[in-house]
């Protein structure tokens, strides 16, 4: 599965080079090639020092927390080309960034009575906070699309695949603190290939200007 997950997070940047997407979706495929880094080298601190090992464990935690705050502004993106047309952008990048500072004090706060591995906590808890304000921002961005007739195929493939992959990482997140012996980590990697794997579908069999029929995206507005 780990291996897998890399070829295809190889596979969407490919795709999306030979398609011509990947300027306009710059930051989706930056962070397909930061994932496969960071992947290559936690294989390498497993190898290394083991699953149980604290560097294992140090690294696994705040490689994450990175890439969480990667997925997010490649989150933030994908609501500037749903907005484009309003000239909304610098409004949502100074959103995003409020929520992001307001998410991180929410994560500090929390964590701030723990003086064993703070850090360490801290970076656990903002992942952890990120996942569930993606899961959010990505149905509100999902009720903008379908308010909005947003027809292009290729970005309602991106923004649905996305609000899989964060409802998938704040279920398991969940069960977790409920079950503390519920052991995830096969789930996250099954999720974890889910992601490429509708990326690399979307840019490689739907054009970036292709267009569902307004009737169907009509439907799908609750009446």
């Amino acid at each position: 599965m780990w291996g897998l997950g890399a070829i295809l997070e190889v596979a969407v940047v490919v795709c999306a080079l030979t398609k011509g997407s990947f300027r306009r979706y710059l930051c989706l495929n930056l962070y397909m090639l930061c994932s496969l880094v960071v992947s290559i080298v936690r294989y390498q601190k497993l190898n290394d020092y083991g699953f149980s090992s604290d560097e294992y464990a140090y690294f696994y935690y705040y490689s994450d927390a990175v890439l969480t705050i990667f997925l997010y502004f490649a989150l933030i993106t994908l609501y500037v080309h749903v907005f484009d047309e309003m000239k909304a952008e610098r409004y949502v990048r100074s959103l995003a960034v409020l929520l992001l500072a307001g998410t991180a004090l929410f994560s500090y706060e929390v964590v701030q009575q723990s003086s064993h591995k703070m850090l360490t906590h801290f970076f656990f808890e903002l992942s952890q906070n990120l996942y569930f304000v993606g899961l959010v921002l990505t149905y509100v961005l999902w009720g903008a699309i379908l308010k909005l007739r947003e027809t292009r195929t290729q970005l309602i493939q991106l923004v649905l695949s996305l609000g899989l992959y964060f409802s998938g990482f704040a279920a398991t997140y969940a069960l977790r603190n409920m079950y503390p012996s519920f052991h995830h980590g096969a789930i996250l990697q099954f999720i974890g290939c889910a992601l490429p794997l509708a990326w690399a579908y979307a840019f490689w069999r739907l054009s970036p200007d292709a267009r569902m029929a307004p009737a169907r995206v009509a439907a799908m507005v609750p009446r």
